[in-house]
């Protein structure tokens, strides 16, 4: 029994501690001044807008499962997220008593940072297998999370009705992670050939996006000011780093999901939220203040919370 514990526990260490010490890093370098504002600004856009996409492509590309044995995955995500869409709905207005803080606290619960957390505990999980399968899981969830989004923040402020449809509109077709994926599943599905010239640079770059994208992420992350508006942020914090995870492992035992694909729901679920939340929310006239203080409670939090999940998971067989 032990040695099962000792086993599960070096698990969930392997897969977040890599993650946990590039954030560690990037903060560190920014604290000694070795990097400012503006690298990462640079760096982050090289990641969203090239490795990443690269990383997406060639992943599912060069991914040899059938597609429809992941719909089952697909499914059981989306069926979590309206769950905790609609239930974190009914609590912030209930509880809530602003309505610019409604959306952020909503948005905070069921949106996961999928594309870059996610992967990079799948990738220390699982490898190549994981991030492919975890990349089409993303790509379906990125989409999902921008309607939501906007449902939940265009209700926070009246005003923004009319600007949420084009926004989110906006957000799906400008966005290099989601035309990247349906790509890569148009270029399997003709099929079209890659030259290996093309794939050799597609994976250099590749190599390139987790990595930085956590360490430009640790680099921005402001511990001092994540505890500002505590209430808001502290609430949705909980629903994201607590309730999401236990929802969408219920949700996935239902549909009968196990090993990889419960692995990957899940630490594609443990995370904090999307850095996406904040930049929605203040472009749709929400508290943004509250929304960055749930990014950083969030990312803070999601570490050990993945950590533990992993080795509970292990201990019982389910990934």
């Amino acid at each position: 029994m032990f040695s099962d514990f000792l086993d599960a526990l070096v698990f969930g260490l392997s897969v977040t501690l890599p993650s946990m010490l590039l954030l560690f890093l990037g903060w560190y370098v920014n604290k000694s001044h070795q990097v400012d504002a503006k690298f990462c600004d640079q760096a982050s856009k090289i990641v969203f807008r090239y490795s990443m996409p690269a990383l997406l492509f060639f992943s599912i590309y060069s991914n040899h499962s059938p597609f429809l044995e992941q719909l089952n995955l697909i499914f059981s995500g989306i069926v979590a997220s309206l769950i905790l869409f609609i239930g974190a709905e009914f609590f912030a207005r209930r509880y809530v008593a602003n309505p610019k803080d409604r959306g952020v606290f909503v948005q905070g619960v069921f949106r996961s940072n999928t594309m870059i957390m996610g992967l990079a505990f799948v990738s220390s999980a699982y490898g190549a297998q994981g991030v492919a399968i975890g990349a089409i899981f993303g790509g379906a969830m990125t989409l999902l999370f921008n309607v939501l989004a906007v449902l939940t923040l265009s209700r926070s402020d009246g005003n923004n009705q009319r600007l949420s449809a084009s926004f989110v509109m906006k957000q799906i077709l400008k966005n290099p992670l989601i035309l990247a994926i349906l790509a890569a599943l148009l270029c399997k599905t003709i099929p079209i050939p890659i030259s290996p010239l093309l794939e050799e640079t597609g994976s250099y770059l590749s190599r390139l996006a987790l990595p930085l994208a956590l360490i430009c992420a640790g680099a921005t992350l402001d511990v001092r000011s994540m505890f500002k508006m505590v209430d808001i942020a502290l609430w949705a914090s909980i629903g994201r780093l607590l309730f999401a995870p236990l929802v969408t492992v219920l949700v996935a035992f239902f549909f009968g999901l196990e090993g990889v694909s419960m692995g990957v729901i899940f630490l594609m679920t443990a995370t904090p939220v999307a850095a996406a939340s904040y930049v929605m929310a203040k472009a749709m006239g929400a508290n943004d203040v509250a929304a960055a203080n749930i990014i950083g409670i969030t990312t803070v939090g999601a570490m050990p919370v993945a950590a533990l999940g992993v080795v509970a998971l292990r201990m019982m067989g389910w990934m």
